[in-house]
């Protein structure tokens, strides 16, 4: 029995450290795609034809109705990351409550044993 308790102890920190990670993605995806909506509205505002845009380490002058599009795609694969993040987060605590209550459940167990 106390083996049991021990692997789901040993469960819930995995999930906790798990969880932990989720959340720091989710933060770093959440500030790109705060970093792309100010690029993007900054383009809106410019009445140039053509901007630099950064490939690898060089910058290259592009037509700005390019330059946005391809933001405006890679700001779309980065929402579906964020609501992809945020699903396996939602599940992560959701087994984490679970395996609590199990514990919990446990040691109220030990105690009136006691």
């Amino acid at each position: 029995m106390s083996e049991q308790i021990e692997q789901e102890r040993i469960d819930f920190e995995r999930q906790r450290n798990q969880l932990m990670q989720l959340s720091s993605q989710k933060q770093q995806l959440q500030f790109q795609d705060k970093v792309l909506k100010e690029a993007l509205d900054e383009l809106s505002k410019t009445k140039e034809e053509k901007v630099y845009k950064a490939v690898g380490n060089i910058m290259l002058l592009a037509p700005t109705t390019e330059v946005k599009k391809d933001l405006e795609k890679e700001l779309e694969a980065l929402d579906l990351r964020i609501k992809t993040v945020q699903k396996q987060e939602d599940i992560s605590v959701d087994k984490m409550n679970k395996l609590k209550n199990k514990l919990e459940g446990k040691d109220k167990k030990k105690e009136e044993e006691k």
